[in-house]
Formats: structure tokens, C-alpha cells, sequence
């Protein structure tokens, strides 16, 4: 059923998962694809012995777009109008992502979403807000 103004009501909630088990892999193949070749998310030693992390970790942007695929799966595609998000911690080879959009308002044909991206352990790692068109 496609979203529509009559079947939406504040409060409602939609979640998926994004990853299970994220690998190294999927992290070296984002920054391929971005360009963003940071030794953070790419260089073990660097990442652990110059920076003092205890692991590469995932740009926030890849986290960012995967949130963003649970949107438009949520709203359809082209009907997001807004969306923005605060990166809240990181996200760690072998985490799995879960994404939720919760109904803040609908009016005027838009509806506002709250947005929360929680690792395995329940911990935040995106909140955001997205705004998408509906009829």
C-alpha cells in the first residue's frame, strides 16, 4: 500500500534492517565508491597505532545512506524532500544497523519523520529528520 495522508498518523513507525555483520569489506568498498579514502575506515595500523582507535570504522556517510534507502523504501522513491542527520557515535566492523522513521506530524501533503539508526547494542549511532511528500 502506498503512503497516503489518510493512512498515516502521528506515532506510527516503520523500521528495517540496514546490515547485519557489517564488514570490512562493504566499509573498503564504500570508499572506493566515495573517493573517501581516510586511513580511519581503511588502515588498520593507522587506525589503531597512530589514531588510537581499536578498529577502522565506517564513514558516516555509508551509514548516512543506508538510512536513506530505508526512507525511500518507507516513503517511495522521489518523494523525500528533506532529510538531514547527526552522526551520534560509530558504527564498527560486525555491528548491525537498525533503522526506524517515527510519524512527527502530517500535513499539507508532507509528512515529517523522526529518524533513529541504533546499533545491535541499542545504541544510537544517526538521529536525524526526514520530510517527504505523500498524497
Amino acid at each position: 500500500m502506498a503512503l497516503s495522508m489518510s493512512n498515516l498518523s502521528v506515532g506510527d513507525t516503520y523500521t528495517e534492517c540496514l546490515v547485519e555483520d557489517l564488514k570490512r569489506t562493504q566499509i573498503v568498498q564504500y570508499a572506493g565508491t566515495s573517493g573517501d579514502y581516510n586511513p580511519l575506515h581503511t588502515d588498520e595500523v593507522f587506525t589503531t597505532e597512530v589514531a588510537g582507535y581499536p578498529s577502522v570504522f565506517a564513514h558516516g556517510m555509508l551509514t548516512m545512506g543506508m538510512t536513506g534507502r530505508m526512507l525511500t523504501n518507507y516513503v517511495g522513491d522521489g518523494r523525500l524532500t528533506k532529510y538531514g542527520v547527526r552522526f551520534t557515535n560509530q558504527v564498527w566492523p560486525g555491528d548491525t544497523l537498525n533503522s526506524t522513521a517515527t510519524v512527527e506530524s502530517v500535513e499539507d501533503g508532507v509528512v515529517n519523520l523522526e529518524v533513529k539508526t541504533t546499533n545491535q547494542d541499542g545504541s544510537v549511532v544517526l538521529s536525524g529528520y526526514a520530510a517527504a511528500r505523500v498524497d
